[in-house]
């Protein structure tokens, strides 16, 4: 049994970041909410297991530099781990075991047969070369692949990586079990057994749950907007999920006024090219920036972005950029999590009080481990499906979701962040108490 000390220093080591934090409190909400039972709710606070690698390289100039990696699962109790691999300067072991604690709620939400888990590397990928990058994948993967595998836990891209590092990761695991295994991540290149639409799926889904957000509350007379010229839309991160979103809701024929990336923003109040900056950019391949697009554009600074006279806002880049401190700022009537906890637990509250409608990110970004999962279930059957039928599948899995945290916000009368994690916790807790706890 654990004394006060040790049990001070796990609390300390998990709860370090903001976003585990956040993790918590939204878990406690939705549990006494729903009135879970307390055996399961504790369970569900902690990662069932967490690893931290040391990861050493030969950088380009002959010195050796060693990085930190992480691979943390949350929960596995519906199936193999699924979440994705970050490449980041902040990543740390809180912020990675809170984004596996939303893997696992995700997962269970729209209904999965998958847990959660998640993983990343200490670096700034912007600073490595390709060699060093793949390098850096391929001693990660060595290293984490006592616990990684197509059923145990399936790594996929995140912030920092994409379908290169998947076919670099894949090809590592294979090399060491002697054959060829593309079911040990997903996201990887369509050459290898990747899926059709896995790319796009993130943000393609984003908007299919705004369209869901929009038809609800049109039908409850809370709003009259639509998808067209007198909407408003701006998307804070115009990266690999936030691009997809502006221009699949671009094509929907939404005005969509302002997008920003790392190095600001760029507004135009009558509406941004959104195909000539998807196909100029190009988010996560061209290496082309927001700042070096000058035509007919003001510049914007993220944080005024976020408070823009929207109808809609995309926070898409990382979590924490709506807070208690900026949280009165913000004047969008409905906001798309596409990316992690981009709203803090506090920063929630006070929107819901203002009557905005939030889309959880649990629910609006999860069409990223719904492809997935169909990749994996592609590649372990040897039978792909064609773009069309990819898209189909990922707006039933959505729309199924969706009406199912209405229905848990109708009954419960709370808020939609709370809503989701009760539809995800919900089948979780039957699924726990059902296989009863080991010994």
């Amino acid at each position: 049994m654990l004394d006060s000390t040790a049990r001070s220093l796990t609390s300390e080591l998990w709860e370090s970041s903001e976003l585990y934090r956040n993790a918590v409190t939204e878990l406690r909400e939705a549990a006494n909410t729903m009135k879970l039972d307390p055996n399961i709710a504790e369970r569900l606070k902690v990662p069932k297991r967490a690893l931290i690698v040391s990861v050493p390289i030969r950088l380009d100039n002959g010195i050796i530099r060693v990085f930190e990696g992480y691979r943390v699962q949350h929960n596995m109790t519906l199936g193999p781990g699924k979440g994705g691999i970050r490449f980041h300067p902040d990543v740390n072991l809180s912020e990675v075991a809170g984004l596996a604690m939303l893997m696992t709620f995700k997962c269970s939400l729209v209904g999965l047969p998958l847990g959660g888990a998640k993983g990343g590397i200490r670096v700034d990928p912007n600073k490595l070369s390709r060699q060093e990058a793949q390098a850096l994948t391929r001693r990660y993967t060595s290293e984490i692949n006592m616990i990684i595998g197509p059923d145990r836990d399936v790594p996929a891209p995140d912030i920092g990586t994409d379908s290169q590092t998947m076919a670099w990761m894949m090809d590592t695991y294979s090399q060491e079990q002697g054959f060829a295994i593309p079911g040990v991540v997903t996201g990887k290149p369509i050459e290898i057994g990747g899926s059709l639409g896995r790319t796009e799926s993130t943000g393609r889904g984003v908007v299919y749950t705004i369209e869901h957000a929009i038809k609800h509350l049109t039908q409850s007379k809370r709003t009259s907007l639509r998808l067209d010229a007198n909407t408003s839309v701006a998307v804070h991160g115009f990266g690999k999920v936030g691009a997809v979103a502006a221009y699949e809701i671009a094509q929907r024929g939404a005005k969509v006024t302002a997008v920003s990336d790392y190095t600001g923003g760029i507004y135009n109040k009558n509406g941004l090219n959104i195909t000539e900056l998807y196909k100029m950019l190009k988010p996560g391949q061209s290496g082309i920036t927001l700042s070096e697009y000058k035509k007919d554009v003001e510049p914007i600074s993220n944080e005024d972005l976020l408070a823009l006279p929207v109808d809609i806002l995309i926070p898409a880049a990382i979590d924490g950029v709506i807070t208690k401190n900026n949280v009165k700022n913000v004047k969008a009537k409905i906001i798309a999590e596409g990316a992690n906890g981009p709203i803090t637990a506090e920063a929630s509250k006070v929107l819901e009080e203002k009557g905005a409608f939030i889309i959880p990110d649990i629910l609006c970004n999860a069409g990223g481990v719904i492809v997935s999962y169909f990749e994996w279930v592609q590649g372990m059957q040897n039978f792909f499906w064609n773009e069309t039928e990819v898209n189909e599948k990922l707006a039933e899995v959505l729309s199924n979701a969706f009406k199912r945290v209405i229905e848990i916000q109708t009954h419960y009368k709370c808020g939609m962040k709370t809503a989701a994690l009760i539809a995800g916790v919900d089948r979780l807790n039957r699924a726990m108490l059902l296989r009863g706890l080991f010994p």
